[in-house]
């Protein structure tokens, strides 16, 4: 298991973040970032030994990300290829190789459910076959994407609540989102231990995921990062002790 980390948002514990995480998706221009910091971004990979993929997103920085635009999926699957060309781009001319992307905010969690977003980020997986997907754990788009050839990295969110059919819960509602660090290395451990989440309209749910993701957007994004990286920690030490 490791940690990822939305970043490259114009937010204040980027250069923080990238010493506690494993994987960073960098917003390439959609609701945040630009070319100056896709270069900061990927320079602070590098430094830090972090792998990097793009972050694309519905092309609204005014509400970022959460706008579905007007027009054809055609003329947002090109919006989108041009965010990710940007971002490879500049990353392969720095040397940092990227391995995945991942879809932000709004554009993420359509996707995971309704078919004709799944449908797009299937098409825009296809277009850059040399990288992963990371999605939303045991959501469809997982399985529609994996029918389709994909290799997709399931993540769970220890700084978010669920909802009992997977999906997360919407930020305007109360709770929606873990402020205190406590909360979210106590929701990290049961993901770890496979054990169920309390969701926010009151049923239990096993998360099931390969990779755990902190919003860098929070203004608890660091304590949180911590949180969690301390909670891989401990869970790593419970089976070394297990095995040994």
């Amino acid at each position: 298991m490791w940690i990822n980390a939305d970043l490259g948002e114009g937010c204040a514990h980027d250069e923080a973040l990238f010493k506690i995480v494993d994987w960073a998706n960098i917003a390439c221009g959609g609701h945040a970032g630009d070319e100056h910091s896709i270069r900061l971004a990927c320079k602070l990979a590098l430094e830090h030994g972090v792998q990097v993929g793009a972050h694309p997103s519905y092309p609204d920085r005014a509400g970022f990300g959460r706008q579905k635009p007007e027009g054809s999926n055609e003329q947002l699957l090109g919006e989108l290829k041009r965010q990710m060309n940007l971002f490879e781009n500049i990353a392969a001319a720095l040397g940092c190789a990227s391995g995945h992307f991942k879809p932000h905010g709004q554009l993420y969690n359509d996707a995971a459910f309704q078919a004709a977003e799944a449908e797009i980020i299937i098409n825009l997986a296809h277009a850059f076959p040399h990288l992963k997907l990371l999605a939303l754990a045991n959501c469809p788009l997982v399985a529609r994407a994996r029918a389709a050839g994909i290799e997709v990295i399931e993540e769970a969110f220890p700084d978010r609540a669920y909802l009992g059919n997977g999906a997360l819960a919407p930020r305007d509602q109360p709770g929606a989102v873990l402020r205190d660090p406590v909360q979210v290395k106590a929701q990290a451990e049961l993901i770890l231990r496979g054990q169920a989440l309390q969701c926010l309209d009151g049923s239990n749910r096993v998360i099931t995921a390969q990779t755990l993701c902190v919003h860098g957007d929070n203004p608890e994004a660091l304590m949180n990062a911590r949180a969690v990286r301390a909670a891989l920690t401990e869970h790593d030490q419970e089976k070394y002790n297990g095995a040994s």
